[in-house]
């Protein structure tokens, strides 16, 4: 793994918006960065993420299954009582995941770390399937890159197969929605309605707060037409709070993501992750705080159990507070993490990002930022497999 200096395309930002990709700067600062790249090679891949990438999806299922009938579990994930049986449910019907994203510490010089899991509505799919394949095609194309070169990405053509297997041979319709005023989160959406149209499904979308809910308890869009399935670019720990959520169970209407990914998109999966296999070399010791905790030491970081782009995160040095982020998140709880270096190559910390889609490794993003804790502005700098 080495960190390439290369020359950024006069046009790449005009190329970004003509696939849709708008939100590649924030506040005139590029979150897009193709002034770099980083190179790995295929046994890096394969060995070090796409390999451990499908053993953790594995044992977090295998949490799943366990968890989703475990009154002392769902109470340390703060699940609200109300929807546990809905969780189980969902479990027992086998209902289908889409995506998924691992965030892990690495290096190229020993296993990668799991930092957490964004299982529930992470963003980067366009700019890692479309944008950043596009790319790779042109530096190979004008001789930046050699011919040869390639990239951990199938992640288009993985999130249109599941699409497609979400029909189980049927044809449906599928609603998407999002809260509003987030570029991003439209730009996600209005990607994954591509994708869902490319597998033959009929779309719609609307804004989560545009669904409404009839006498029967049943949701429906603009038209009071039913919402049977629902792609919500929207967190379970804020619907599980809000007023409409109380309708879900009995509404019939499914969900991508299903609700028993609530139980993996929560920090608290990290302790539990490392209860099922201490030692496991992809895993950080991560507790409680009221638990007994011989492995963590005396610098660690304290994530909520519920937390979006490095909000409320605090680190602590030989049991002193050193830094925090701000944020609204902390609430219903924390958990702690042995504090492990996040890898520099000279112009900020890495981090590795590791797509699964239908529970199955898909591709990679690679993201950048000045503070060793990620956060919404971190660059995201492709990737190219050396020949």
């Amino acid at each position: 793994m080495r960190r390439l200096a290369l020359p950024p395309r006069p046009d790449w930002r005009e190329k970004a918006e003509k696939v849709g990709f708008t939100f590649h700067s924030a506040d005139g600062v590029p979150y897009w960065d193709e002034s770099a790249a980083f190179a790995f090679t295929l046994e890096e891949i394969e060995r070090d993420i796409e390999a451990p990438s499908a053993e953790l999806e594995e044992m977090a299922l295998e949490f799943v299954g366990h968890a989703c009938r475990d009154e002392e579990i769902l109470t340390r994930l703060a699940i609200p009582r109300a929807f546990w049986a809905e969780i189980y449910d969902s479990w027992q019907r086998g209902d289908r995941n889409l995506y998924g994203r691992f965030d892990f510490a690495y290096d190229g010089q020993g296993p990668a770390k799991l930092l957490e899991y964004n299982a529930d509505t992470p963003t980067g799919l366009l700019e890692t399937g479309v944008f950043q394949w596009l790319w790779l095609e042109e530096m190979i194309a004008n001789g930046t890159l050699p011919r040869g070169s390639d990239q951990y990405n199938s992640l288009h053509d993985k999130l249109v197969a599941a699409f497609a297997n979400f029909r189980d041979g049927r044809s449906y319709s599928l609603h998407f929605a999002c809260a509003r005023d987030s570029e991003e989160d439209r730009g996600t959406i209005a990607y994954l309605e591509e994708c869902a149209e490319q597998a033959g499904v009929k779309t719609s979308f609307l804004h989560v707060d545009e669904i409404g809910l009839t006498r029967e308890g049943k949701f429906v869009d603009l038209g009071n037409a039913p919402i049977e399935m629902l792609f919500k670019l929207y967190p379970w720990e804020w619907i599980l709070r809000e007023e409409f959520g109380k309708a879900i169970p009995g509404s019939g209407a499914r969900f991508i993501e299903p609700i028993w990914k609530s139980l993996l998109s929560n920090k608290g999966l990290l302790p539990y992750l490392w209860r099922m296999a201490p030692k496991h070399p992809n895993l950080v010791p991560a507790y409680f705080p009221d638990e007994a905790a011989p492995d963590l030491g005396a610098s660690y970081v304290e994530k909520p159990l519920f937390s979006r782009e490095g909000s409320n995160v605090r680190l602590f040095e030989h049991g002193r507070a050193i830094g925090d982020t701000q944020g609204p998140y902390g609430e219903e709880g924390f958990i702690r993490q042995q504090k492990i270096t996040i890898p520099e190559f000279g112009h900020g910390h890495v981090i590795l990002g590791a797509w699964m889609v239908a529970s199955e490794p898909a591709g990679m993003l690679v993201r950048e930022d000045r503070s060793p804790i990620t956060g919404n502005l971190a660059r995201f700098v492709p990737h190219v497999i050396e020949p």
